[in-house]
């Protein structure tokens, strides 16, 4: 398969904007990011207040300050390992640990992350995550 490397270039452009937003908090610039409808995908967990279905822009930015609310920030990140990307397509592999503020509990664990670029905006977010030990942590 043969892929223009301009449309890579601004995959990775994209992924790296949606990385610096997130690590800010800059809610407008992720709003901004995605577009009008995103085709958001989180394994359902009804106990973890901040993944739920998404659909929208702000919607999807929401979900970065939703989950700062109800996790503790010093014990909270993630590490991105690594950033694979083919055409509009980037997946990226790391670890994510938190807190949760009202148990005290903690969750740690691999993840990967697709997403979809077109027209420099995001239009997919699918995360895969250790969804058991968050909802652990979330259990009183």
């Amino acid at each position: 398969m043969t892929v223009k490397p301009a449309t890579e270039d601004a995959t990775r452009a994209a992924v790296q904007a949606f990385l610096g937003f997130r690590l800010s908090g800059d809610s407008e610039g992720l709003t901004a990011l995605f577009a009008d409808e995103v085709d958001w995908m989180l394994a359902e967990n009804p106990g973890v207040p901040w993944i739920r279905p998404r659909t929208t822009a702000a919607q999807c930015a929401a979900q970065s300050a939703e989950l700062a609310a109800h996790t503790v920030p010093e014990k909270a990140g993630a590490t991105v390992d690594t950033i694979v990307v083919e055409g509009t397509e980037a997946v990226l592999f790391g670890q994510l640990r938190g807190t949760v503020r009202a148990t005290g509990k903690s969750f740690e664990g691999p993840f990967a992350l697709r997403l979809t670029v077109e027209d420099g905006r995001v239009t997919r977010h699918h995360l895969y995550e250790n969804s058991r030990s968050i909802a652990d942590a979330c259990t009183p």
